[in-house]
């Protein structure tokens, strides 16, 4: 049995939000491995689809073993803990913003 170090419980509720986002990107990618190929017209633009939900699955993975290593390094050293960093944030924030560029050159493209 582990002990809670933090009553609030604030890094589980971190991690069920990590698992909510990708969540969403791999829905969300999902539809566009669908949606994509019939609007164009060419399989090729399922690749986007296939990235995003290649993308989730190794955030998802990401975001759990950050989790784990957190919980280890709270339970052990607690307030003095050192934290995992935040590359996993900037990595889904370049993947967004690529994505939203994307998408607005499709946009702009088919218009």
């Amino acid at each position: 049995m582990t002990t809670i170090f933090d009553p609030g419980l604030q890094p589980e509720r971190t991690e069920l939000a990590w698992r909510r986002t990708c969540l969403a990107l791999g829905v969300g990618s999902l539809v566009a491995l669908r949606v994509l190929p019939e609007v164009f017209g060419s399989a090729w633009w399922a690749l986007g689809g296939v990235a995003g939900v290649l993308a989730s699955g190794t955030l998802w993975i990401a975001a759990r073993r950050r989790y784990r290593q957190g919980t280890i390094a709270l339970e052990r050293d607690g307030d003095r803990a050192r934290l995992p960093d935040g590359r996993l944030a900037i990595a889904l924030t370049a993947f967004v913003v690529v994505i939203g560029i994307v998408s607005v050159a499709l946009i702009l493209a088919s218009a």
